[in-house]
């Protein structure tokens, strides 16, 4: 293990790096820490927006812990956007994942503060909510911003209960448009999460609208599936390789399209 990988790890982490020799640990360090977190395109936080989603969906107590705490100690993060990173992982990472996540934020939270010899503030109120509350206004809201998002002209109907109330009422007419996160911070998580869900459409849509958007651009989506690569696995980022491969060609296809129009 090189001492690069050792202060790249301190750096990220905020704690020393461990101290055993084994070939994981080695392996970590010197590729993950020293290679994967130092290179550019994304920066630190970006790259944090990526690891989380991939820690909370693994199950794994300890980089969940870790990893939430360093988002947080290092200021790269603060409370209200790892709290909406939270929420937005739930819709597209599932709540039950979702509630150990948001457990794990405030006991981070508030060791950051004992650690500190300081109490933590007073969370920021929910309400009132910026979107609007009559029911009408709230689906044309989700309308117009399922299309934004997603870089479409239509949006799906109001029919059933995960088009109506779901989609358009809740992750789209309020969730998408919460001021506690930026949109990019959005794509990084939502990418992140389709590329471990193995659902077929949505890692389609998703990166599609990430890159048509520019929201992302595509050195930075390249980058975001070796980053998820290391913190997800091989496989699944061979996939969401692919399909950004897919993605290039069919966005720059639209794009020429749309300036010989022009």
């Amino acid at each position: 293990m090189s001492d690069r990988g050792r202060e790249a790890f301190r750096d990220v982490m905020t704690f020393p790096a461990p101290e055993d020799g084994s070939p994981t640990t080695a392996s970590m360090l010197d590729f993950v820490f020293a290679d994967v977190w130092q290179r550019p395109v994304l920066t630190r936080r970006d790259r944090r927006f990526i690891t989380l989603p991939c820690v909370a969906a693994s199950d794994a107590e300890g980089p969940l812990r870790d990893h939430v705490y360093a988002a947080l100690n290092s200021g790269d993060i603060d409370i209200t956007e790892i709290q909406e990173a939270v929420l937005h992982f739930a819709v597209y990472g599932g709540w039950p994942k979702a509630s150990r996540f948001n457990m794990v934020v405030d006991e981070q939270w508030d060791r950051i503060h004992r650690e500190r010899g300081e109490q933590p503030p007073p969370p920021v109120p929910l309400l009132p909510l910026q979107t609007p509350s009559d029911p009408e206004a709230r689906l044309a809201v989700g309308e117009q911003s399922f299309m934004d998002i997603n870089c479409l002209p239509y949006a799906p109907t109001r029919d059933n209960p995960f088009q109506g109330a779901g989609i358009l009422n809740f992750v789209f007419g309020e969730m998408w448009l919460r001021p506690g996160l930026g949109r990019k911070e959005r794509r990084l998580i939502t990418v992140a999460c389709v590329a471990f869900q193995d659902a077929p459409y949505p890692i389609v849509s998703h990166v599609y609208a990430a890159l048509k958007s520019r929201d992302l651009t595509f050195d930075e989506m390249d980058e975001l599936a070796l980053h998820f690569a290391a913190y997800y696995g091989w496989p699944k980022a061979s996939h969401l390789n692919q399909v950004i491969g897919e993605q290039k060609i069919r966005v720059l296809g639209e794009w020429a399209q749309e300036a010989a129009r022009s």
